[in-house]
């Protein structure tokens, strides 16, 4: 039997744990090693495992090749016996193909599931999800999940990924750079995305999140590598933190109608006493005016104290939120390759969806929203400038009209 699989892979061995999810970006060699480690193990001894997808038409749209290549490539055509419909072994172990949406009652009632592999998971509903848990209830029996991340709020990333995982639960980011067969096509056609579209280069090969959504709240950015020119003016905004939420320090600059973002701060679990050496990170950041949450103003008087005089609490008032984002939709956003949190940020930052109608909602959801915030507080001065010189220009057209 010649099996050949990354390192990473252990953990479709490992019997002990009832979840394994394997996310990331295309070309991973997720799906090849699930399938491998699928016919090995049921080759050992007899297993039943269905193998699901939310949407599956036809046995076509199922990962029975996958599997049917896997037999061949281990050289276990003598022991597996493949139909149009299923793979049976000699030891008595069956591969099932189910689609859930359309099937969902018919999947409940199979009994003495010892493993289901639910591919392209991403795509699952909740329904799906809550239905196959108490399903798959032999003892000692397996859920393996595998994806590509799509956006936050999928139902497989709050299993999963957003909130706590289950018990006995190993889930792994799996990525092109852990595929020993990544073949020199993928690689090209990854370099040509890299170069031509970032953000599709970062959710397509390295399993980020997609911004391409209608809920996303910015999606006029973009990620490069730029020099920052000398004596340019700088904009610092800083968010707060507290045990689970990280400490943030944005700066930018603008050029016009562009605005970039060069440097980063954060640090979650960050202490008030530790703050100005967190915020003196960003070189000569103690020297620029820096605009923060207003909502502490024990810890921005802290700061003054120690070596961060020129930090000052944002201006809250009604809509002000509303208008900072709006604000900033109208730039277009740089933002360096360094930095990756206020990346992740943007490419999260969400207004929420009507759970009975999957209508996008203009409520904003604050999860993980803490360096956008301070991007916000960043530009603050400039927003109320411009709001300002508006009001002005009105104010004097309205005298001119009538006078």
């Amino acid at each position: 039997m010649n099996v050949d699989l990354p390192d990473w892979a252990e953990c479709l061995f490992d019997e002990s744990l009832r979840y394994i999810g394997l996310r990331g970006g295309r070309g991973s060699g997720k799906s090849r090693s699930i399938a491998t480690a699928l016919v090995v193990r049921g080759k050992d001894k007899p297993l039943r495992i269905l193998c699901g997808r939310e949407i599956q038409k036809s046995i076509k749209d199922s990962v029975k090749r996958l599997l049917d290549d896997s037999i061949k490539r281990c050289g276990l055509e003598d022991h597996y016996e493949s139909t149009d419909t299923e793979i049976r072994g000699k030891n008595g172990t069956l591969f099932i193909f189910s689609g859930l949406r359309s099937n969902i009652d018919s999947v409940k009632s199979i009994e003495g599931i010892d493993i289901f592999w639910g591919e392209e998971s991403q795509t699952f509903s909740k329904l799906s999800l809550e239905t196959l848990k108490p399903t798959i209830r032999k003892t000692g029996s397996q859920l393996i999940f595998s994806w590509n991340p799509r956006f936050a709020d999928d139902p497989i990333e709050d299993l999963l990924v957003i909130n706590e995982p289950p018990p006995r639960s190993k889930i792994l980011l799996v990525n092109h750079d852990q595929n020993p067969w990544f073949p020199i096509e993928l690689q090209e056609e990854m370099e040509a995305d890299k170069a031509r579209n970032f953000e599709t280069y970062l959710w397509i090969w390295q399993g980020h999140y997609s911004k391409n959504s209608e809920k996303r709240i910015y999606k006029n950015w973009r990620v490069e590598k730029f020099d920052t020119p000398k004596d340019t003016f700088f904009y610092f905004g800083l968010d707060f933190g507290f045990s689970q939420d990280p400490t943030v320090l944005i700066r930018c600059f603008i050029e016009g109608r562009k605005l970039f973002i060069d440097h980063e701060a954060y640090e979650i679990g960050c202490e008030t006493v530790d703050m100005p050496y967190m915020i003196m990170t960003i070189e000569e950041s103690e020297n620029w005016p820096i605009t923060g949450d207003s909502s502490r103003p024990e810890t921005i008087s802290h700061l003054r104290r120690n070596g961060i005089p020129k930090v000052r609490p944002s201006i809250k008032g009604p809509n002000s939120v509303e208008e900072g984002i709006k604000f900033l939709q109208g730039y277009d956003i740089i933002v360096h390759e360094r930095c990756v949190g206020i990346i992740d940020n943007l490419t999260t930052y969400s207004y929420k969806v009507n759970p009975k109608t999957d209508e996008v909602t203009t409520l904003i959801d604050h999860k993980g929203s803490d360096g956008c915030d301070a991007l916000r507080y960043a530009i603050e001065l400039v927003r109320r400038t411009s709001k300002k010189k508006k009001t002005t220009i009105v104010q004097a057209n309205t005298v001119s009209r009538w006078s």
